[in-house]
């Protein structure tokens, strides 16, 4: 079956928690056909937050997958978590999809995760439309919210309905392309929103609204521009093409309003998705590179004839088979079909296709360019591996997953379950790549690593219910990481038997801090070893070898991080030097010369954002003072005190109950990670015993 991509949109729903994206796709699938009965987060009932966890807490933890149709076209939709500790699900999500919805509380405007995913979505160069929800809250206020998203993130808004009232006296909105007025009848699902003219107390405030939207459009697209700078009526087709050209080039946000909860405005909204954001046709083709080239790019296509490239973005980890959901970029990918993962130098089979509506699958025999699938019968394929075919490979660039920042002990209740939860943190680990797990080789304690309490809480518990292990785990810790602050040199020499044999290796290595460029490793190597030396064919055993020592650090077995470490000099015997011998004397060396360098301990600084009100402004911040914070600002929002800090994530275990405490339960929070900092030399002798 051939499908129009014209007419396809593959896009995502992202917000701050509690925003309203869960609602906001319940409603979506309910006017477009996908379900008969709308499912309500308050009472455990929705579609995409379909996992147990997901409905105890109310909150979306997994992106989940749908198709629906609308106005004739297909919208594929991922509706993503808004938690900052499931930040990995949105940044995988944004890395496939041609464009997003991003939704905003319009009471509170743009909030910390807001900024997130907004920074996530100009990484990849996604379209964007904005939907201002709740305005029927107390408190909503468009205005400051519209300008929220100017300011705060240095967007290109652009108005395209404005309400009619707010909060208990929201009627509805005015469509400013069309300049008409829609009256709904709130919390009624079924009726049709009554089209009125525009009341003649709002006749002036729609008409400059109209003026305000052809004048930024005019400053994208001429033909706008010429009847706007003639003092012509714009055609709403030319308005509309216009707006679309400026979304789709990342120029222009068109901004939407309504209450998805009270079903205003979402039909509206569904209409802008198909006529702003863009087709898998209106984007550019995606770029990869020749795996045994770097250097050397290939376009890939939007063509279902052309040679496949597939993105295979996120995995569901279960038994008996793995299920991967893929977004092809090229070519056609078939059921029963073999492929390549030219990252892992494997060949793969597709067993089975489906295209998925949230847990329920429809079984399909092939898919083109455009399309997102989930596909089952790989097994070497991880998140951010590229499958394509065999005879043309091609490499896409992978997603970087921040690190993790918080760590437990696990262990098994008994002997018999060890195997149960090595098994089980396997299948975690393959699906959440923002999930590390490791055994400390002298204590043979298991440590499990995320990014956040809620996180591994939420994974723990997974592990019993869904698994059925049980297990014991620690109290959360921070994942500390080792740095150095000086420039040092060593020079090793080995020369010694290894298994009865004589062993010969010679290395000198210098290693100094290195702050490395975005989406690049934390430790680069560098070897200044000739092409045409003898030690040459030794250069990868030492590369092998350092970067092994420096993820078991010098001080307290913590990873190391923005560290160089060049390579040199080596030193090869014709008779005895082998890859066993230098991989030796790179390990001695770098043990050596990472504690001349002045080894220092990092920990992980969290961007923290509390509101809270004013008159608890002075204990709450006093109280962020005594944490260590930087505040780095401090805005009013309506009647409250936005505060913005950077805090170290030591100091905030425990910070829930305290903001309670100060706030008499009114004051709010959310943390992200934002970047590791050495830790003072004091509170460093501390953590690592010496004092």
């Amino acid at each position: 079956m051939s499908v129009d991509l014209r007419r396809v949109r593959n896009i995502g729903i992202a917000a701050h928690i509690d925003a309203g994206k869960t609602t906001t796709t319940e409603r979506i699938l309910y006017y477009t056909g996908k379900t008969h009965r709308m499912g309500e987060v308050d009472e455990g009932t929705t579609i995409t937050d379909f996992d147990q966890e997901e409905q105890q807490r109310g909150i979306t933890i997994y992106s989940a997958a749908v198709s629906c149709p609308w106005r004739d076209h297909t919208i594929n939709l991922i509706d993503t978590p808004g938690h900052v500790d499931f930040t990995a699900e949105v940044e995988r999500s944004l890395r496939v999809l041609d464009g997003a919805v991003v939704v905003f509380d319009a009471k509170e405007g743009v909030e910390a995760q807001s900024e997130t995913v907004w920074r996530q979505a100009n990484k990849y160069n996604v379209p964007r439309i904005c939907f201002i929800n709740k305005m029927d809250k107390v408190g909503a206020d468009f205005a400051a919210s519209f300008r929220s998203i100017r300011e705060k993130l240095q967007a290109n808004p652009v108005a395209v309905q404005i309400p009619i009232g707010a909060d208990n006296y929201f009627e509805g909105l005015i469509d400013l392309v069309e300049m008409k007025a829609f009256y709904y009848q709130a919390k009624q699902m079924d009726t049709k929103p009554e089209e009125r003219p525009i009341p003649p107390e709002l006749e002036e405030t729609a008409r400059r609204a109209r003026h305000t939207l052809e004048e930024q459009v005019a400053d994208i697209c001429e033909t706008v521009m010429e009847h706007f700078i003639n003092d012509e009526p714009v055609p709403n087709e030319l308005l509309k093409a216009g707006l679309r050209a400026g979304t789709i080039s990342n120029r222009l946000q068109p901004v939407f309003c309504g209450s998805a909860l009270a079903y205003v405005g979402v039909q509206r909204l569904l209409d802008g998705v198909i006529d702003y954001l863009p087709s898998p046709l209106d984007i550019p083709a995606i770029v990869g590179h020749d795996p045994e080239k770097p250097d050397k790019q290939i376009t890939c296509p939007t063509d279902p004839t052309a040679p496949l490239v597939a993105y295979a973005f996120k995995i569901v980890a279960d038994k008996p088979m793995d299920l991967y959901f893929v977004r092809i970029y090229s070519g056609t990918l078939k059921s029963g079909s073999r492929v390549y993962n030219p990252a892992r130098d494997k060949k793969e089979n597709i067993s089975r296709m489906f295209r998925v509506f949230a847990k329920r699958r429809e079984q399909i025999e092939s898919a083109g360019a455009g399309d997102i699938v989930a596909v089952l019968g790989l097994r070497d394929t991880l998140t951010g591996d590229t499958l394509c075919d065999a005879k043309r490979p091609v490499l896409l660039e992978a997603i970087e997953f921040p690190e993790t920042v918080i760590s437990m002990s696990i262990e098994p209740k008994s002997s018999a379950d060890k195997d149960k939860l090595e098994e089980a943190l396997a299948m975690l680990a393959r699906e959440n790549p923002t999930f590390k797990y490791s055994v400390n080789s002298e204590t043979g304690q298991t440590i499990i690593s995320g990014m956040g309490e809620l996180h591994l809480e939420v994974l723990v518990n997974r592990l019993k219910r869904d698994m059925h292990v049980d297990a014991k785990v620690g109290k959360p810790r921070v994942s500390y990481r080792e740095t150095v602050s000086a420039v040092a040199e060593h020079e090793e020499e080995f020369n010694r038997p290894i298994s009865g044999k004589e062993a010969y290796a010679k290395v000198k290595l210098r290693i100094e801090p290195y702050t490395p460029p975005p989406g690049k490793p934390h430790v680069a190597f560098v070897s200044n070893i000739p092409v045409e030396s003898p030690a040459q064919v030794y250069v990868k055993a030492v590369e092998t070898a350092v970067l092994e020592a420096a993820h078991t650090g010098v001080l307290a077995g913590y990873p190391m991080m923005n560290l160089k470490i060049t390579l040199l000099d080596a030193q090869v015997h014709e008779a005895n030097s082998s890859d066993l011998a230098f991989e030796a004397a790179a390990r001695i060396a770098f043990d050596k010369v990472a504690a001349a360098a002045s080894p220092a301990l990092m920990e992980p600084i969290m961007k923290v954002q509390v509101v809270t009100p004013e008159s608890n402004f002075g204990s709450v911040s006093g109280d962020l003072s005594r944490r260590r914070a930087v505040v780095t600002d401090s805005t009013m929002r309506g009647d409250r005190r936005v505060i913005d800090a950077q805090v170290p994530l030591r100091e905030m275990f425990g910070y829930a109950t305290e903001l309670r405490s100060l706030t008499a339960g009114r004051g709010s929070w959310s943390m992200e990670p934002s970047h590791y900092e050495i830790v003072p030399r004091q509170l460093a002798d501390s953590i690592l015993g010496l004092a």
